[in-house]
């Protein structure tokens, strides 16, 4: 099925783009539930889907909201009020969102089959279930993105400006053009090729929001919710080398300025990890992987994400760009 969005002079003058937090926490637990070969997101996927489990999460609110196919709750979703929202600000606009919205979503999933006692809680009780799901959903955070959510940014934003200095340079249709394999722009209308997903102006606000996602791969998927302007996010650049090992060629440089252990740790944090694995990698004490840990934290060079009883250490991306100038 082909769908068609119509512009006007103003609605491509109000065109945007956007890094949205929650389209990554959507979409990434989206394709966890899928039974397919994750590529190019297996590592990624290796390593979070047994945090998922453990939690539970796989049998929780964003289970019942989020199908491995089919439609999803829009809310969960929100329009991004800027270029750059914070997790915190998106997940309170979920906590916000009208009770309407919340029933308009129910029904879709109704009418697609999906309905459960979680379905009929929310339904009965909005208000006081939207507090519930977006615990869970920061949960989910902060075992399955938070650790990563440097890199992540880092790609999704270089896409963002890569566009918008494509806009300025080309013009707006011929980067509507190439934003996917599906998206086409046709005198005047964005049309989705061969998608399921619609994508119509009597159907949402004016405008258009485009939002860079590395989950959403291989497909765009999109949101249309009146008056809201309608959303669609596509796969961001360079999703291939995203989990790829990063080579670490200034760690001697960087040993000489922070010593042989902090680099050390550094350098193994290019997958998250906790205390006692990295104790383990490095041959170093667990109180010495401690003290360094919260050295190279107050410092800006890690960030800890709680997950279960342990917590796990990420490098950020000041850190990143330490070890790969």
């Amino acid at each position: 099925m082909d769908s068609g969005l119509s512009f006007s002079a103003a609605d491509l003058a109000q065109t945007r783009f956007a890094v949205s937090p929650m389209w990554e926490a959507v979409t990434s637990f989206r394709l966890l539930r899928q039974a397919f070969d994750a590529s190019p997101h297996r590592r990624w996927a290796a390593q979070v889907q047994p945090r998922i489990v453990r939690a539970g999460l796989d049998r929780g609110w964003l289970a019942a909201l989020v199908p491995a196919r089919g439609f999803l709750a829009d809310f969960l979703t929100p329009t991004p009020t800027g270029p750059f929202p914070t997790f915190e600000a998106e997940l309170d606009a979920i906590r916000r969102t009208p009770v309407e919205q919340v029933r308009e979503d129910l029904r879709k999933l109704a009418v697609e089959g999906r309905e459960g006692p979680r379905h009929r809680l929310l339904l009965a009780a909005p208000e006081a279930v939207l507090p519930k799901i977006a615990d869970e959903i920061e949960t989910y955070w902060e075992l399955a993105l938070g650790p990563y959510w440097a890199r992540m940014q880092k790609l999704l934003e270089a896409d963002v400006f890569h566009r918008a200095r494509q806009v300025a340079e080309q013009g707006s249709a011929r980067v509507l053009s190439e934003l996917h394999e599906t998206v086409r722009w046709d005198d005047g209308t964005l049309r989705l090729v061969r998608r399921h997903c619609s994508l119509t102006r009597d159907q949402a606000g004016s405008g258009l929001l485009l939002i860079p996602s590395v989950f959403a791969w291989p497909k765009v998927l999109t949101r249309t919710v009146h008056p809201d302007p309608p959303q669609l996010a596509y796969p961001a650049r360079g999703l291939g080398t995203l989990w790829e090992p990063r080579e670490t060629g200034a760690a001697e440089a960087v040993a000489a300025v922070l010593g042989r252990s902090r680099t050390l740790l550094l350098s193994e944090l290019d997958v998250p990890a906790s205390t006692t694995q990295l104790a383990s990698h490095c041959g170093l004490s667990a109180a010495g992987v401690s003290q360094h840990l919260i050295a190279l934290r107050n410092a800006g060079l890690v960030t800890a994400h709680r997950s279960g009883r342990s917590v796990l250490y990420a490098r950020t991306a000041v850190a990143d760009q330490l070890l790969n100038p």
